[in-house]
């Protein structure tokens, strides 16, 4: 359908879309009409701007805020350009090359067409088309807005950044995208990427008054001494007129002299060598790394970058600074850097580069990494939030940026971006950012985690530390962000392949004990999607959290969200469950190991213990542990129980069946919490009682049925 018709002076421009529909529906339903809505503005020369969307088509006005939304990420457009005079080249201006090879253009039809499609890439945009009409080039843009059909670009999306800048100042900015944030002063570091695109906006301007200077440039007469003879001096002193007289008979006597010239070494060209020796050795660095590393910069955009690298150069080398000294500061406020046009222009230019700037709307551009990406780090960010509330604590290590690309950081990966919880020296709590698990050694993964088939790289990785059951067993639980949904009745859910992929981290991770004669256990106890949509506890994504033989679900994860509680209720009760309710409920997953030899635990029962006498004659069927259980020994597991009777030994064999917490049998006058192992008889492993040779550290025993075998 037509979406859009632009009629200029020399073309009309029209956009297409058959997924428009489709999209605004989407966009319509989740956040409502009046979120998607979108300014357009126009380059000279338009007759009219019309909006072609609902059928008969409206005509609209520049930088209006209230006008629809045409642009939404993960959408095509085919754009057609008809020129109405006779032109000889026309092409689609971006500096990505990718964008500009998806136009063609048709001279002989004087038709210029290609598509688009933003992917998730949501901010302002440009379409800059060039052409040339008479010998003449030319140039025009169109801007608008490219919104999102699952958040609120105008709020949810800034407010996405504004969590990011607060924790990883600078993370959000990416180069060469197709959509723009605009940017104003703020506080911080100057950073390379934002020194280059506020550069490349004050370039030209900067270059033309440069040369201005270099052409016109001040000077000031400065007194040099010197020694003449009497016939040269063309003015007397009263002090020079006595010493000739003295010497007046003297015809190559020499009189000292003091002569007012010009000079161009004074503080304001001293500044303007200064800054243009800064900006020149800083851009030709950044330059040359621009242009080494970036195959998809358009070929027009690398001329342009190696053409104002050379200008430079040339200018820092011109024989009007050889007279001009170095800069070492001003002693004073200058009047001519303050108030001269040209001056004042590079003063300008040159506090502005020197400054830093904040993601807040202001007067310049600069890219920002695609929304997917964006929302994954947030995601992040907001679980550190909810873990570092619910325990209490400052973060004791936190996950670094490292440099990626030409200017951009990306979070750290794996170890590189493990952020610690601790109270007391003692680890709670362990997350960490896009680890890679494999079973090569040098893979950014967790320590002892891999996968043996392909690698797998959950988005976030939440470890609890868990001391009541084993000494330092951690918990491991997935959560992966997910930027898209799909609708479930009333519920938002993310799509089917997403919750796939949870079951399939779930089956791949393993923990590999750094003992070689350990073998492969299962590790992830549970993964979780989290999303940009809406969901209550009645979901069958939700409600499949708390089953024990699934524990693969969702969460919704919007900025601004009361549903956040969902996902901070949820790790508050991981955090105060004790570690044996947890491994009770995930067997299925936490506790299998393939092994042969099946673990037994060999208790020790006394008289006093409730079912002395059923053990006597192997007819018990629970055991409850004393006041402590050894940490040493892992619960996860254990298949067998022996009973040790003190001086008999051991004679039956009975099932593990379940392993919880209970209080001791009913009547009992002791009311402590105590391990408690349901039990089902299976056989006699000797004829009689027998004292067999195992340690019993006090109580218990770890170990295997063959070691028992008579």
């Amino acid at each position: 359908m037509d979406l859009l018709r632009i009629e200029h002076e020399d073309f009309t421009l029209t956009v297409e879309s058959t997924q428009f529909q489709r999209m605004w529906n989407k966009g319509e339903r989740i956040l409502g009409e009046e979120k998607l809505k979108s300014p357009y503005r126009w380059s000279e020369g338009v007759e009219h701007v019309r909006l072609l969307q609902d059928g008969e088509g409206r005509e609209i006005a520049q930088d209006n805020a209230g006008e629809d939304a045409l642009f939404f990420e993960q959408t095509d457009y085919s754009v057609w350009v008809d020129f109405k005079k006779k032109t000889t080249k026309a092409w689609f201006d971006s500096p990505r090359k990718d964008v500009n090879d998806r136009f063609s253009w048709k001279e002989s039809k004087q038709l210029l067409a290609g598509f688009l499609n933003y992917g998730n890439e949501i901010g302002r945009a440009d379409m800059p088309i060039g052409y040339t009409i008479d010998g003449v080039q030319k140039r025009f843009v169109f801007s608008y807005d490219v919104i999102s059909a699952k958040l609120d670009y105008h709020n949810d999306w800034k407010e996405i950044l504004k969590d990011i800048e607060e924790e990883y100042r600078m993370l959000s900015l990416d180069y060469l995208k197709r959509t723009y944030h605009s940017i104003k002063e703020g506080q911080g570091e100057s950073y390379d990427i934002i020194w280059w695109n506020i550069f490349a906006e004050k370039q030209e301007q900067f270059l033309r008054t440069i040369h201005n200077i270099i052409d016109r440039p001040r000077h000031r007469l400065k007194a040099i001494a010197t020694y003449k003879r009497a016939d040269q001096i063309r003015k007397y002193t009263p002090k020079l007129e006595q010493e000739f007289a003295e010497h007046r008979y003297e015809e190559s006597s020499l009189y000292h002299v003091e002569e007012q010239q010009n000079t161009f070494n004074t503080p304001e060209n001293r500044f303007l060598k200064h800054a243009l020796l800064t900006i020149q050795k800083r851009y030709s660095a950044l330059a040359l790394r621009v242009l080494n590393q970036n195959s998809n910069l358009a070929d027009t955009r690398k001329e342009a970058i190696a053409k104002t690298r050379d200008e430079l150069n040339l200018l820092s080398r011109h024989p009007f600074f050889r007279t001009v000294g170095p800069y070492k500061g001003l002693k004073q406020e200058s009047l001519i850097l303050q108030k001269d046009v040209n001056y004042s222009k590079i003063f300008s230019i040159f506090t502005i580069l020197q400054k830093s700037f904040s993601l807040n709307d202001g007067l310049y551009r600069m890219e920002t990494k695609d929304i997917a990406t964006l929302y994954e780090i947030w995601c992040f960010i907001q679980v550190e939030k909810v873990v570092k509330e619910l325990t209490g604590t400052e973060p004791e290590q936190y996950s670094r940026t490292e440099m990626s690309g030409i200017f951009t950081y990306n979070l750290g990966k794996g170890e590189h971006s493990k952020i610690i919880f601790k109270k007391d020296d003692v680890t709670l709590a362990e997350l960490v950012y896009n680890p890679r698990h494999s079973d090569k050694d040098d893979v950014k993964g967790i320590g002892d985690l891999v996968s043996k088939t392909v690698p797998q790289k959950p988005d976030i990785v939440l470890q609890l530390t868990k001391d009541d059951l084993q000494q330092g067993m951690k918990l491991t639980y997935l959560f992966d962000a997910k930027y898209r949904l799909e609708k479930d009745g009333g519920n938002d859910v993310p799509p089917d392949d997403a919750i796939n992929q949870m079951h399939r981290y779930r089956d791949a991770i393993y923990y590999k004990s750094r003992h070689e004669d350990e073998r492969l256990k299962k590790e992830i106890i549970g993964g979780y999607v989290l999303f940009p949509g809406n969901m209550d506890k009645e979901s069958h994504l939700y409600k499949s959290i708390g089953d024990e033989n699934v524990n693969i679900g969702a969460f919704p994860m919007r900025p601004g969200d009361k549903q956040h509680e969902l996902l901070k209720g949820f790790i508050s009760e991981l955090l105060n469950k004790h570690a044996v309710q947890i491994v009770e409920q995930v067997i299925p997953q936490k506790g299998t190991s393939l092994t042969v030899k099946s673990r037994v635990l060999v208790g020790l029962v006394k008289e006093d213990n409730p079912q002395y006498h059923r053990f006597l004659n192997g007819t018990a069927t629970q055991y409850y542990s004393g006041d402590t259980f050894p940490t040493t020994i892992p619960l996860s597991g254990i298949d067998f129980f022996a009973p040790y009777i003190p001086d008999k030994g051991i004679c039956d064999l009975y099932e593990v069946t379940a392993i919880h917490t209970a209080t001791k049998a009913k009547g009992d006058t002791d009311d402590k919490l105590r391990i408690t192992f349901d039990l089902k008889y299976v056989r006699q492993l000797y004829s009689d009682f027998r004292l067999v040779p195992i340690p019993i550290n006090r109580t218990y025993s770890d170990t295997t049925l063959d070691q028992l075998q008579p």
